[in-house]
């Protein structure tokens, strides 16, 4: 209950007289007593009836005084002046003489000190006195032990209200309610809102009228003569212009009449045109143009994209109203021409849509004739669908995996098998067989790095009959510690080896007492720990069946490739399926980046624990008291934010390298928290066992990359091992001089490139990035002038100064257009850096970026060289004004960064650079417009994956704001969720759950578990939410009815539900149980009920 305003106490009677009453007061003037008595005496003579009724209603009057106790505003003078009037008249001194005069009197002393008294109490509002004590109290509150209930003294808010204690003058309440008090300035009504109905309604509403310009009439007003001649409305009849020698002739009535109907009907013409809005006619430039060329795939898709704005994403049954739309159009354009048939983004987008739409064998059918066109990107979409569709994964999985690994034979592609493999290993680990897909990427790198020369000539068949007698055989195999591979076996004439030690299980939290939660905290760190398939010998192999993986359960998903190509990908793959995933690797594998799906199971390391601590902020980061109190005053903080580098890393290929760093914190492609929570073991052998050849530079700077990410102690100890071996590998001496520096030696890198770069004039492969490593290490380091003199080095020119600065330019120029000009993009990069750097040095920033647009132009968009070199120079002009404080415009960066994110805006590196022009600026219009859902068109953003993370995790970039942005993070995460594109995914399932729980919202969590569940019901990890955060919103029967749905779709369970919680008898089971017996006691009660009231009919 809120205290009421000083303004509104009332007046009490008992208030002390500030100023003397009339008893007390001089009297009158003697002329305003004569004026009074002769009023006095003409109303005297109007008789006794008015006298009569003036007496009624004076009494009446005085019984109301006596009533309230108090006298209203608006008792002026006037009145008073009329009681007077009333007890000096002659008619009032007769009856009962003095007594009654004096009576009349004291009414009279009485009510006029009241009046002043409420008089006072109004100035002294006025003055800004906001209350007056009463320190008289009331001798009948101790007599009768209380107030009388009508001597309670009801409140008036001053002013009607509008008035509020504290209230600056300009501003008044508007209106009251039950939830508040809405202020605004004083004079003015309440202004609708963004959120109120009515804004809506007029923001959704169409345009209703339109300017539409006469091709005759462009201006109101002509020139004649220099002159603009103004119109009147009075009629002159001889209106001669001062030029005129004769009177303008006389106009025909006909012909006025005939142009003033042409005028009218050409008005009429423009008014009954009918106003098209710009949606329309885009649509309507769009119609025109496909059917001139109906085999335009971009205009049908952007006929797609606007006809799709008419039904917002968020709004209710959106989905399906959404692919009725997409149905509509696409099959139009698949008939429209017979190329269109063909067209894989249109296939894509039909067969999305289609899922939301046909029943079952519709959807068949419409699939059979989709995989018709025998496309990589189609089949992968295919066998999503069958994931996320199949009643018996381990058998159907297999049947789809060999029907696509045969279509694709025939193109000779060995790329896209291997992608089928991820994808069934992912799917495989999704449902709880991790052994089994473990397994399967152990057994097809034995085929790959360690086949028997013997068996290389053999048929397929015969080599996998090899390769299953040395998996029977239990040896140690690829991954696992001690392997020394297939081939190797079979040269030592098949030995018995003792199979690896299987590893000790990690006990549970003893903290955790409900039986349901540490089931679930079981299963998901046995799925964590228990990655490797056991032996028959091992102990814990009869417990669960399916912790033996035998060979005939992944020979058929075993496939046939042999290029180095195939075996460089595949390794790769491996890495990202064992939680360690290379930025660009993904998009390096589709010639199409637009029609490639790949990420909505392929990220799941995004949602790994580790992640999603780093996307979320934490407790003390999420709010901020936003303003101090200093003696009185608000004061604001200042505005805190993060690094602009956040988690998620995700570029093209090769446009950042694995030790390029950017940024003060030296954000790297792996950090600390990249590696955290896989399996260090596992990818350690990894790297280890999966050579190509003693010339794999690329695959060595990738492990050191890992171990520095490690410990950069234990990194630089793997580096001096490999070049023990190779000495003379640029790329190892570049890698380790960059761990030396990135360990804070700049000395023991300078003696490396000193070594390296100093014995030696001529121009050797990988040269170049030794030089720009070393002068970026320089500049860095704040030695301009020895940067300066490596770049001349570089160059081979000799000395110093202006003539050595301008050979040098001259020598870099000529290199880049003669001997490097059909050169790899990578070779070119350092060469184009280390020119810009030189400009930078000797001249301004501007004449950097010319530069590096004079090279970026000449490359086509969208390409990793575009890309890389689009990424080298905005690092370079971050270092520059950032982190180098150098004085540089601020308007430089930030253009250039906002021009950068329009071209990439998936590029997290580019992000980074955004966010961090943006600090200070206090605006958060351009970042919102990048981080939203609509373009510049109007259509909607197709977003994939890494995307949304990095869009989740820069709602918390800006310390304290993280609350203020849920809602916005909500809207963009649902319409993720609506988006054909990645609905389907369940890793986006998972990071919309975790939202919702860190935002403190369980029920809506639950909500989205099933919506989850039902979009990916093969998961395992989010049916294990119900049973672990979840657990408090789930009953019981709850979760053991969720177990039966595991255990109905085929999703593995290492113990059963009921061994774990059996006959519960805990204290908060018996309670629950309780509680659910009860629910349906009063069920069945209600039941009965309504069956019996329901019983005549």
């Amino acid at each position: 209950m809120s205290a009421p305003s000083f303004t509104s106490f009332p007046s009490f009677t008992s208030f002390p007289e500030l100023d003397p009453g009339p008893s007390t007061r001089p009297p009158p003037p003697q002329s305003d007593n004569r004026e009074k008595d002769k009023k006095h005496s003409r109303k005297k003579e109007r008789g006794d009836d008015a006298d009569s009724d003036g007496e009624r209603k004076r009494r009446k009057h005085k019984h109301k005084h006596e009533k309230h106790g108090k006298r209203e505003d608006k008792v002026g003078d006037r009145s008073e002046h009329r009681h007077r009037r009333r007890s000096r008249s002659p008619s009032r001194h007769q009856g009962y003489g003095g007594s009654d005069d004096e009576r009349r009197k004291a009414d009279e002393d009485r009510r006029y000190g009241r009046a002043e008294e409420s008089a006072l109490s109004m100035s002294s509002f006025k003055e800004g006195l906001l209350y007056i004590t009463d320190r008289k109290g009331d001798p009948l509150n101790v007599r009768y032990g209380g107030l009388h209930a009508g001597d309670v003294p009801k409140y008036r808010l001053v002013d009607g209200g509008r008035k509020v204690l504290g209230l600056p003058s300009g501003l008044s309440v508007v209106y009251r309610g039950r939830g508040g008090v809405e202020v605004a300035l004083s004079g003015r009504r309440r202004m609708p809102e963004l959120t109120d109905p009515s804004a809506r309604r007029m923001l959704a509403a169409g345009p209703t009228r339109r300017l539409l310009a006469s091709s005759e009439d462009r201006f109101k007003y002509y020139e004649e003569d220099g002159f603009l001649r103004i119109t009147t409305h009075r009629q002159r009849q001889d209106d001669q212009s001062y030029r005129e020698i004769e009177l303008s002739k006389q106009r025909d009535p006909d012909t006025d009449d005939s142009s003033s109907s042409e005028e009218s009907a050409s008005s009429d013409d423009d008014s009954d045109t009918t106003p098209l809005t710009s949606l329309q006619a885009t649509l309507k430039a769009l119609e025109e143009r496909l059917a001139a060329k109906p085999d335009d795939i971009p205009a049908w898709l952007s006929l797609l994209s606007h006809t799709l704005t008419t039904v917002p994403i968020g709004t209710k049954n959106a989905s399906k109203a959404r692919a009725e739309i997409t149905i509509s159009v696409l099959s139009r354009a698949l008939a429209a021409h017979s190329s269109n048939a063909r067209s894989t983004i249109l296939r894509l987008k039909y067969m999305k849509a289609g899922e939301e739409l046909w029943n079952d064998s519709k959807l068949d059918a419409e699939w059979d004739d989709a995989v018709q066109v025998n496309d990589i990107e189609i089949w992968m979409a295919w066998l999503d669908w069958r994931v996320r569709t199949s009643k018996n994964l381990l058998t159907e999985v297999a049947e789809d995996a060999r029907r696509i690994v045969r279509a694709l034979s025939f193109h000779q592609d060995e790329v896209g098998p291997l992608r089928v493999l991820w994808r069934v290993g992912v799917a495989l680990r999704d449902a709880g067989y991790i052994e089994r897909a473990n397994a399967l990427f152990q057994a097809q790198a034995e085929y790959l790095y360690h086949m028997p020369a013997a068996l290389a000539n053999k048929s397929f068949e015969e080599q996998l009959d090899s390769l299953e007698e040395f998996w029977d055989s239990e040896v140690p195999r690829v991954g696992e510690p001690s392997a020394t591979g297939w081939s190797a076996w079979e040269s030592s004439n098949r030995p018995d080896l003792p199979p690896p030690t299987p590893s000790k299980p990690v006990g549970l939290d003893e903290r955790i007492v409900d039986p349901y939660t540490r089931w679930a905290a079981s299963e998901s760190l046995a799925d964590r720990t228990r990655t490797l398939s056991l032996r028959s010998v091992d102990d814990d192999e009869s417990a669960d069946p399916y912790a033996v993986v035998l060979f005939s359960d992944i020979r058929p998903l075993l496939i046939s490739v042999s290029s180095d190509r195939a075996r460089d990908v595949f390794r790769r793959i491996w890495l990202a399926f064992a939680g360690l995933h290379i930025p660009g690797f993904l998009a390096s594998l589709s010639e199409r980046l637009e029609e490639n799906t790949d990420d909505r199971w392929a990220y799941s390391h995004l949602v790994a624990p580790s992640y999603l601590g780093s996307i979320f902020p934490d407790e003390s980061s999420a709010r901020r008291i936003t303003a101090d109190a200093q003696a009185g005053v608000l004061v604001g903080r200042e505005r805190e934010y993060g690094s602009g580098f956040g988690p998620v890393k995700y570029w093209g290929s090769g446009a950042v390298e694995p030790f390029d760093s950017v940024g003060p914190a030296k954000w790297t492609m792996w950090t600390s928290e990249d590696v955290q929570g896989i399996d260090v073991a596992l990818v350690r052998e990894i790297f280890k066992q999966c050579r190509i050849s003693q010339e794999d530079h690329e695959w060595d700077v990738l492990n050191l990359a890992f171990e520095a990410a490690v410990s950069l102690k234990g990194a630089l100890k793997v580096s001096k091992t490999l070049l023990a071996s190779r000495p003379d590998s640029l790329p190892h001496w570049a890698a380790h001089a960059r761990m030396e520096y990135l360990r804070g030696r700049p000395n023991d890198a300078r003696k490396v490139y000193h070594t390296i770069l100093g014995s030696t004039c001529q121009h050797r492969p990988a040269e170049s990035v030794l030089w720009w490593d070393w002068a970026q290490m320089e500049w860095l380091e704040r030695n301009d002038d020895a940067a300066l003199q490596v770049i001349i080095r570089s160059a081979g020119v000799a000395g110093s100064g202006g003539i050595a600065v301008l050979r040098a330019k001259r020598e870099i120029e000529n290199s880049l257009t003669t001997r490097l000009l059909r050169a790899h993009w990578k070779e070119r990069a350092p060469w184009i850096k280390l020119a810009a750097l030189l400009e930078l040095l000797t001249s301004t920033p501007q004449s950097a970026l010319s530069l590096f647009d004079s090279y970026l132009n000449a490359l086509q968009h969208g390409t990793p060289a575009h890309e890389g070199l689009t990424v080298a120079s905005l690092s370079l002009l971050y270092n520059h004004s950032v982190v180098l404080k150098n004085p540089t415009p601020p308007a430089l960066l930030r253009e250039r960064a906002e021009r950068a994110i329009d071209e990439y805006p998936t590029n997290t590196a580019v992000l980074g650079v955004f966010l961090e022009a943006e600090k200070g600026q206090g605006i958060w219009g351009r970042v919102r417009a990048t981080l939203g859902e609509t373009a510049a068109d109007g259509t909607g953003k197709e977003k994939g994956v890494a995307r949304r993370v990095a869009e989740v995790w820069v709602a918390g970039w800006e310390k304290g704001r993280w609350v203020a942005e849920i809602e916005r993070t909500r809207s963009g995460l649902s319409a993720a969720a609506e988006d054909e594109r990645t609905r389907g995914s369940a890793i986006l399932w998972k990071l919309f759950v975790a939202f919702e729980l860190r935002a403190g919202q369980p029920e809506r969590a639950k909500k989205l578990l099933f919506r989850a569940v039902g979009e990916c019901p093969l998961v395992k990890e989010l049916y294990l939410v119900a049973f672990g955060p979840l657990r408090a919103q789930f009953s019981a029967r709850e979760l053991n009815e969720w177990a039966d749905t595991m255990a109905e779709r085929g999703v593995r369970m290492r113990i059963g539900i009921d061994e774990v919680v059996g006959e519960w008898s805990g204290e908060n089971g018996r309670v629950e149980r309780r509680r659910e017996n009860e629910a349906e006691g009063e069920v069945d009660e209600n039941n009965a009920r309504e069956l019996r009231r329901l019983m005549p009919y």
